[in-house]
């Protein structure tokens, strides 16, 4: 069931209408409501989805018990190793187990030995397993390592696991954060969900106007690479990478916002990530759940940037390299993690990753050369990697690298492209400007429409909204499903 699909615009308001009249009185009847609603959300793609995610919950629910009542500290760590084991052994096993079996009979072939066919498992992958997976991992860490105590609210702990809006794309939710919220009475509140509809709609723009319709020229370019010009394949980079960014950024703008409409706060995800002056305000800024996840869970036990230089150089490659697997099992994403990390090493060996903690150009309308420079080629590094993540094999990706920096001859893209679909580039690219225009002179904010045009009078601030609609309907691209599903 899509954010954007006629089932779901059909879902909400019977959720959203029971959800406060039916079951306002009772916190525990409105989580059992909001657990249905999830099961049925969920279900929507494939009903044996569900059997996963409940083997998932009551795993870490009951281990996460046994955890908090072990006095003895070797006992507590067995309990843990049996949480990653169960995680980590599901999440490896519908996810990764085709591709080391593939990759071990490719080695084979490589050593000149003749492997017969690799084994490999005709399962489907469970949409959002990566997001659960992490979400209910941290959950048994946490109590590990005493920073939560655990749960005896079986029903409350099911409805973090399983919450509809941040299920299949999060963003991935601590249970320090979002637990105790349906542990406690809800009541409605106009401004917060006012709030919600207005980050619902800026999210709706983005997936529907910016992401789909660069996904359209993204598409097409990535998939016949080889008949394009130089300038058309970095159009295509550059389409990509904002249609990614609209795709995942406005997942969670609604995520967040129909979070709202329930009353509950989920953390912010993105922070206008492609107005970072480094790689690594870049990656404080893009997936924030996932990245201080990593941060949290891997990279500060590993050590961090302290110690030596071989120490900083190992955690830098560990942690991105495992999250680039983590968004597949594919050596594309292996490579697109190494390549983020060499472009950040060089901040961390000479101490300068966390030069820019604030925002860029605070209290200024303008940035000054050297951000815009910083900007450029701090987006031009993302886009270089991005190609990695979209290709669909090694060979694409070098081969799509080596036509972007070979001059073809053909300094514009060819009238095909032009007249390839139904919203020109001409127009695409106004509407990116629109949407970059939108994002800069609001970049302090938690999401764009925060408070945007509050004193405006109520005519043009609803105007202002009701164009942004008329954008959704009158410039809405092919349907696509949201990028992070895969993950």
């Amino acid at each position: 069931m899509l954010f954007n699909s006629l089932e779901f615009t059909l879902f909400i308001p019977i959720v959203f209408l029971l959800y406060w009249f039916a079951f306002q009185k009772n916190t525990r009847h409105q989580n059992i409501f909001l657990v249905i609603s999830s099961y049925v959300f969920y279900g929507w793609w494939d009903e044996r989805f569900l059997i996963l995610i409940f083997l998932s919950t009551v795993s870490d629910f009951w281990i996460a018990q046994q955890i908090g009542q072990s006095t003895n500290k070797r006992l507590k760590r067995k309990w843990l190793y049996l949480s990653l084991f169960v995680n980590l052994g599901v999440l490896g096993f519908f996810k990764y187990f085709n591709f080391f079996s593939k990759s071990f009979t490719d080695a084979f072939t490589i050593l000149g030995q003749t492997p017969s066919d690799p084994l490999l498992l005709n399962i489907i992958l469970p949409v959002g397993i990566s997001f659960y997976t992490f979400q209910t991992l941290s959950y048994s860490l946490d109590v590990y390592q005493d920073k939560l105590k655990p749960t005896q609210d079986f029903i409350s702990f099911t409805a973090y696991v399983s919450f509809f809006p941040q299920l299949v794309a999060g963003p991935i939710e601590r249970a320090n954060h979002l637990l105790p919220q349906f542990q406690k009475g809800r009541a409605f509140s106009y401004d917060k969900a006012t709030d919600g509809m207005r980050q619902i709609l800026w999210g709706l723009f983005k997936k529907v106007v910016i992401a789909d319709n660069c996904a359209e020229y993204a598409n097409l370019i990535f998939s016949n690479y080889e008949d394009y010009s130089t300038s058309s394949l970095w159009l295509g980079a550059i389409f990509f990478s904002f249609q990614i960014y609209g795709d995942f950024s406005g997942y969670s703008d609604i995520a967040i916002g129909l979070s709202r409409l329930f009353g509950f706060e989920l953390m912010q995800n993105f922070s206008t990530p492609y107005f970072s002056r480094d790689i690594a305000e870049f990656w404080r800024r893009w997936h924030i759940s996932l990245s201080s996840w990593f941060r949290d869970y891997l990279y500060i036990p590993l050590g961090g940037s302290r110690g030596g230089t071989y120490q900083k150089i190992r955690n830098v490659f560990i942690i991105f390299i495992v999250s680039g697997f983590w968004h597949g099992a594919s050596w594309n994403f292996i490579i697109w993690g190494t390549l983020n990390a060499l472009f950040i090493l060089p901040l961390v060996l000479f101490q300068l990753n966390r030069n820019h903690l604030t925002i860029v150009a605070s209290n200024r309308r303008f940035p000054s050369i050297k951000e815009v420079g910083q900007m450029s080629f701090t987006f031009f590094l993302t886009l270089i990697a991005w190609v990695f993540f979209r290709s669909e094999s090694l060979t694409d990706a070098f081969q799509y690298l080596q036509g972007m920096f070979t001059f073809s001859g053909n300094i514009i893209p060819t009238q095909q492209l032009f007249d390839a679909t139904s919203l020109s580039i001409k127009k695409l690219f106004l509407l990116i400007v629109i949407f970059l225009w939108m994002e800069w002179i609001n970049r302090e904010k938690r999401h764009t429409l925060e408070k945007f045009g509050t004193t405006w009078p109520r005519i043009i601030r609803f105007g202002f909204y009701y164009c942004l609609l008329i954008f959704i309907f009158m410039y809405s691209g092919d349907e696509q499903e949201f990028i992070y599903f895969q993950f």
